[in-house]
This record gives C-alpha cells, structure tokens and sequence, in this order.
C-alpha cells in the first residue's frame, strides 16, 4: 500500500498509460469484481484505489487485486479522495484519466466510448446515464432534483448535460491538473467540477454510456440529507467565478 506524501519520489509513466482514479470507502464487497472487470480490458490502465479511511479491508484487497492504494489517514469524502488521485495523477505524468466507481456501478467496457472523444480534442468526458444506453433508473424526487440541476448548470455553464452528476469521467492533461489543485472536495462534488471546467473554458463532452446498480456495500446518499445538498450546491454554483484555463506541465 501507498500512502502520497510531499518526500514520495515517483516517475514518470509511459505516455500511452492511462490512470484509473477510484475512491473508495468501505468497499471490501464490490471491489474484486470491479478491478477484475478493468484490468481483463485490453486498454493500458493503470488503477490507483484511494482508500478514504475505510474501516474494513478496501486497502488490502485492492492491492491484492492489482490497484495500487492510496490510504487517507480519515474519511475526506468523495472530493477530497478524488484530489488526491488526481493530484497523484498529475506527478506522475499521466496525460489521460478515468474517474471510476468502486461499487461495480460502472462499466470497463465503456471506457473505450469516454477515450474517443479525448482523441478529437475534448478536455473532459461525462459518461451519461440518461442520453439513451441502458436503462438506469432514478426515483421521483431525485429525478426532480436533477432535471433543477441540469437547468442550473445550462444557465451557469451554458451547455447542456443529461448527466451532470455523472462519476464515470474521462481527463485530458489540462483538466488533471485543474483538479489537482482545485478540485470541489463538498459534497456534490461532480456537479461543482463540471460547471468549473466549463467556465474554465475546457471542451467538455457527454456520451451514452451503460451503468449498473451498485453490486456491494452501501451507498453513502441518504434522502434526508439531499434536500440539504441539492440547495448548498446551486448556491454554490451560483457564485462559482470563472477559472483560468491552466496548462498542464509535461513530463519530460
């Protein structure tokens, strides 16, 4: 297991190598059967766990998988995990990335379909649940909750995104390095990225892509908590400055 600190010397990858950046909290169900599923493709990832203070084995069976795991002392949340990934990412000198649930929601083989769009140039992929693959389901009040969300972030943003909550992502080098620093660590984080990269100026896409019910474990969401979210992050959003579009270094 690895843990990411100031003195941790690391190397730069091959540049045809792509990270895998999964946070993970009390996993220990659904994690074999998600790695298995990303490291059987054909495609060159690399997967890095970043175990956010979890209380069961995640750590162990991730490196006993084949992830390398980051180890967060506490629980950071969502965000802060994701930070650190990328932020490991970034040092290492991965030029592409992929944001990848640990509970078996996502799919390896649509991977593929959120790497196409990196190759024409876009910055940023959003894997949508909603734009006409599969048949994942939502309930009322939460579906209502999204389509405010999808509203608010076509104003703020001024594009429009079927998913705007969506986890399973695709990055480009300019956009891991945005994230590295600056990444939302609330909750809510993936809607607050979104807005942020495209008021930053980055081409962000959305593509259909299949997703499952979540195959372990417990989801962290709870409805009473929601309501609560839903309202912080428009207000959130609402003040959201643009950001400076960054250029991200390359490893030599």
């Amino acid at each position: 297991m690895s843990t990411l600190g100031p003195t941790m010397k690391i190397h730069a990858v091959a540049p045809d190598r792509i990270i895998v950046i999964m946070p993970a909290f009390n996993e220990q169900e659904a994690l074999p059967s998600t790695l298995a599923g990303l490291l059987a493709t054909p495609l060159p990832l690399d997967v890095v766990v970043i175990d956010d203070g979890s209380s069961d084995d995640t750590a162990a069976i991730a490196t006993a998988n084949g992830a390398v795991c980051l180890q967060l002392p506490f629980n950071l949340g969502i965000g802060g995990a994701l930070r650190t990934g990328f932020r490991y990412a970034v040092e290492l000198g991965y030029q592409r990335g992929i944001q990848f649930d640990a509970d078996g929601q996502h799919d390896a083989s649509q991977i593929e379909a959120l790497l196409a769009p990196l190759a024409e140039g876009a910055d940023m992929v959003v894997g949508s649940r909603f734009a006409g693959a599969g048949d994942y389901r939502v309930g009322r009040s939460r579906g209502f909750a999204m389509n405010i969300l999808r509203w608010a972030i076509r104003r703020l943003a001024g594009q429009r995104f079927t998913d705007t909550s969506s986890g399973f992502r695709s990055f480009g080098p300019e956009v891991l390095a945005l994230f590295a620093a600056e990444y939302p660590i609330e909750y809510m984080d993936s809607v607050e990225a979104l807005v942020m990269s495209c008021r930053a100026g980055f081409d962000v896409r959305e593509v259909p892509t299949v997703m499952h019910e979540r195959t372990g474990g417990v989801a962290s969401n709870r409805s009473f908590r929601l309501a609560y979210h839903y309202v912080r992050v428009l207000v959130s959003l609402a003040n959201t400055p643009k950001a400076q579009r960054r250029v991200a270094e390359t490893s030599a």
